[in-house]
């Protein structure tokens, strides 16, 4: 597959992704001024109070369920899942989109990763950290969290590795632990630049511990280039495994609606499609806050709105499959759900969700719509929300209507659940923030790499 992306890209001289007259110091100074010596815009600060009230709003959120317990959410028999496993799912499915750029899209030579990577991992880690969460607090004695894992003790207790929530627990720790080496390992030549150009002591000192003492030979970029790959061929299986495994929490289930072989594929592609919406998200203001629209070009954004595009469709067709096989199975269970879903209590959440992640996308069919930053950045909102309609609808339609009508029930989430799914996007966008503020959202030396490619492709055209 490299051999015939490097022929076609031979054949065909590649759209330029860097726009403007850039050289290796004009490309240093432009992301590095962000974090050492440009002033952040005032935008920065005015985001940067709600986030910071997000996280407070999360602590006390916590406070209260640790002290009073799971009952302060609207969980009940028999609907015993609700916003916790819903906001897990959605916070995990955003984080896929990282993963995806970094690691696929190096894997296949497609340099239009090389502008987005960097803040595309740092999302995929603060995603996978709000999702990390809402297992442990599910749990009502978060204390004892160390129990589902498998170590030795007196009282001879293991977790059920039947069950696909102990998978869970592997496969997010596995994949936010890879996730993290990844990310690091790209920031290391940069740390190394923002150590030369650091102008404050402390700062100096700081990215020389991080820049693991990096000083650009051939042996050091040898050994990079190895570790890089090596970590983005382990990390591309893990974007299909995680959010399969954590499909399996439903799929393996009796529960109509959830026991269905269709659930790792459409999971995956929901995850990756639920990502790169949060990546518009963030990339557009970005671009617009920071005047990069000559680093992160149009083209950037065509081409992920098309890969919006091309995984939503799948969705769309998963949505249309879930019909078809409760009709097609002759099952009454599989048939009474769908009646519910579509015309019972819950009917709004199913046709917004139909809305959001099936008829809204189909405008990114054209072009104008996906070269207006503006029209891509609504879009993009009206996708996560329907990606987290969609966790909805599979959780609690599926719960509220069982087998036994002695216990049906509707759901409704409280305060708490709305306090606690507010602080996580408040703790989310305080990180992203951080980092923003503090690390090169951009990896120059890719860039440089990309120009000096662009540069031998002109000559030999």
């Amino acid at each position: 597959m490299a051999d015939i992306t490097r022929r076609l890209n031979d054949i065909d001289p590649p759209v330029p992704l860097l726009e403007g007259g850039h050289d290796y110091e004009t490309l240093t100074d432009r992301i590095s001024e962000i974090v050492d010596t440009k002033p952040h815009p005032k935008l920065w600060l005015i985001l940067f109070l709600p986030a910071s009230l997000g996280v407070m709003l999360l602590l006390i959120a916590l406070t209260k369920l640790f002290v009073v317990g799971v009952g302060i959410w609207g969980i009940r028999i028999p609907v015993g899942w609700g916003w916790d496993i819903i906001n897990f799912v959605w916070w995990i499915g955003i984080g896929h989109a990282g993963t995806l750029i970094s690691a696929i899209l190096l894997l296949f030579m497609q340099d239009w990763r090389t502008s987005i990577n960097r803040f595309a991992e740092a999302m995929t880690l603060f995603a996978v950290m709000c999702a990390g969460m809402y297992p442990i607090i599910h749990m009502g004695r978060p204390w004892v969290a160390y129990f589902i894992l498998p170590y030795p003790n007196s009282m001879a207790l293991w977790p059920q590795f039947r069950s696909p929530l102990a998978w869970d627990v592997f496969a997010i720790s596995t994949y936010f632990s890879v996730s993290l080496l990844f990310w690091y390992t790209g920031l290391v030549p940069d740390f190394a630049t923002m150590r030369d150009r650091a102008k404050n002591k402390f700062a100096r000192y700081v990215f020389a511990i991080a820049s693991l003492g990096w000083r650009g030979s051939a042996r050091h970029w040898s050994r990079y280039e190895m570790a890089y790959l090596l970590l983005a061929g382990l990390s591309t299986p893990l974007v299909v495994s995680v959010h399969s495994i954590i499909s399996f929490d439903f799929a393996v289930g009796i529960i109509p609606g959830w026991h269905t072989t269709i659930f790792p594929p459409y999971f995956v592609a929901g995850a990756v499609y639920a990502g790169f919406a949060m990546v518009l998200i963030l990339a557009i203001p970005i671009r617009h806050l920071y005047n990069l629209k000559d680093i992160i070009t149009m083209k950037h954004i065509d081409l992920m709105a098309i890969v919006m595009l091309v995984t939503g469709l799948v969705v769309f067709y998963g949505y249309i499959m879930e019909a078809f096989f409760a009709w097609y199975s002759n099952s009454f269970w599989e048939r009474a759900m769908l009646v519910h879903r579509s015309m019972g209590y819950y009917a709004w959440s199913y046709w917004a969700l139909i809305f959001c992640n099936g008829l809204v996308p189909q405008f990114l069919w054209f072009k104008k719509v996906r070269q207006s930053t503006f029209w891509l950045f609504v879009i993009s909102i009206i996708v996560s929300i329907g990606m987290w309609l969609e966790r909805y609808v599979i959780i609690v339609t599926s719960l509220a209507r069982d087998f036994l009508p002695t216990a049906w029930g509707n759901y409704h989430g409280t305060k708490w659940d709305v306090m606690t799914f507010i602080g996580t996007i408040g703790f989310f966008t305080f990180m992203f923030l951080l980092f923003v503020r503090f690390i090169p959202m951009i990896s120059s030396f890719e860039l440089k790499m990309l120009l000096e490619k662009n540069k031998h492709k002109g000559q030999a055209h």
